[in-house]
């Protein structure tokens, strides 16, 4: 395989795409643990701890979906720069690395998606409306 210096430009703009959706659902969920957090003392106790602790695990694959967007990013980067510098191995390498780590990225993303779920299950046990959820 022969692979040009154009080909890892590709993944730029993908990879530009999902960092403003990954900010944007960090952006979210920040703003909804705050006010989870402020409004603890005037609701239900357990409910809204229980809320807190689905969204700071949220908040924590979204930080990793992140970290691996950003490794994906630098691996094109160098897979750039080394085929650039007619190193045709080490720019392959880096090329499979970045996609590698962005895979590992959409999979922490795909994690954090089916726990979004969840945390909308805690709020209907908390307006008792958990029989329609089940449905």
């Amino acid at each position: 395989m022969n692979l040009n210096i154009t080909d890892p430009a590709i993944m730029f703009s993908g990879i530009s795409l999902l960092f403003l959706a990954y900010t944007n659902r960090y952006l979210a969920l920040a703003s909804v643990a705050r006010t989870l957090n402020k409004d603890l003392k005037n609701q239900d106790e357990q409910n809204r701890i229980r809320q807190i602790q689905n969204l700071h695990l949220r908040i924590n694959l979204i930080k990793y979906m992140q970290v691996f967007g950003v490794i994906s990013f630098l691996f094109c980067v160098f897979a750039m720069l080394t085929l650039f510098w007619k190193n045709q191995f080490l720019g392959e390498t880096f090329f499979i690395m970045s996609l590698v780590t962005m895979i590992i990225s959409l999979l922490i993303s795909l994690a954090e998606i089916l726990k979004s779920g969840e945390s909308l299950k805690i709020e209907f046990e908390r307006t008792n409306v958990r029989d329609l959820w089940d449905k």
